[in-house]
């Protein structure tokens, strides 16, 4: 695992607490430096997909439907994009809140 501050590490380490599969698996592929466009995103969901994206969402691309997307990170050309189209950009830990059973979030990743 690569280094990082204390948020993040606290972050992997309520997450792979969790009873949820899904939050053990995002936890793991934390370590890695992984990026999604949200044209991407919005090539592979349909409207009001609940995405976990275990990494940063950068703005290449365009989206034209709303989803909710957690992530570790978001450029602020994501985040504007996500959010002109009714969407929610939210954090991993605010999503694992939120879906802690992990019922109904899909994983994208690169």
């Amino acid at each position: 695992m690569k280094p990082k501050n204390i948020v993040y590490q606290v972050l992997v380490a309520d997450m792979k607490k969790s009873k949820a599969a899904i939050w053990e698996d995002i936890a793991e592929r934390l370590a890695r430096n992984i990026e999604v466009n949200v044209g991407k995103l919005a090539r592979l969901t349909k409207k009001n997909d609940v995405v976990a994206v275990p990494g940063k969402v950068l703005g290449g691309g365009e989206i034209s439907h709303a989803l909710v997307i957690g992530a570790e990170k978001f450029s602020g050309s994501a985040r504007a994009k996500i959010e002109a189209v009714g969407g929610q950009a939210v954090s991993l830990k605010e999503l694992a809140q939120k879906h802690a059973d992990g019922k109904g979030v899909r994983i994208i990743a690169g």
